[in-house]
């Protein structure tokens, strides 16, 4: 496992930190790959975290997560200790039954649901699958519908038109 500090830094709304060179480099070599998102786990300031390498306007970046870092928004500028390896175990997030029916149940969001790409679907499953009570499963699946529809942003994101 490799160990570096970066500082926080941001891109629209993300925070992120750049991976060095070089522990790039080892990481593409366990991976087999140096070219789509790229699947690591980690420390963050002492605190396990996985998270995925993607790459973005041509940097390789890891983002960091509210789920990584409490806060991290707010954390610009600020400098963290990162330890980062491969991870290789799959991931795969199962679309929340309630998503699953709603997009059943209304087929023009289906429709533009199975037009995204693979990457943003995820986003959207991830988002709702992580939800902890079934209130907010309930109020997230409506805005996701929404958004699918253009009538509405979710999860940061602009409507579709």
């Amino acid at each position: 496992m490799d160990f570096f500090e970066a500082e926080i830094e941001l891109i629209g709304i993300n925070p992120f930190v750049f991976v060095p060179d070089e522990i790039l480099e080892r990481i593409f070599q366990q991976a087999g790959k140096s070219k789509g998102p790229v699947r690591i786990k980690g420390q963050i300031n002492g605190k396990d975290y996985r998270q995925t390498l993607v790459k973005f306007s041509g940097e390789w970046r890891l983002y960091i997560n509210t789920q990584m870092l409490e806060n991290s928004p707010k954390r610009i500028g600020e400098t963290v200790s990162l330890t980062v390896i491969f991870d290789p175990e799959e991931r795969t997030v199962e679309m929340h039954p309630k998503l699953a029916e709603a997009l059943q149940n209304n087929p023009e969001a289906k429709q533009v649901f199975e037009t995204l790409t693979p990457s943003h679907k995820l986003e959207i499953v991830r988002y709702i699958a992580n939800l902890k009570t079934e209130e907010s499963v309930v109020r997230n699946v409506e805005k996701a519908l929404n958004y699918l529809l253009g009538k509405e942003r979710f999860v940061g994101r602009s409507m579709i038109k």
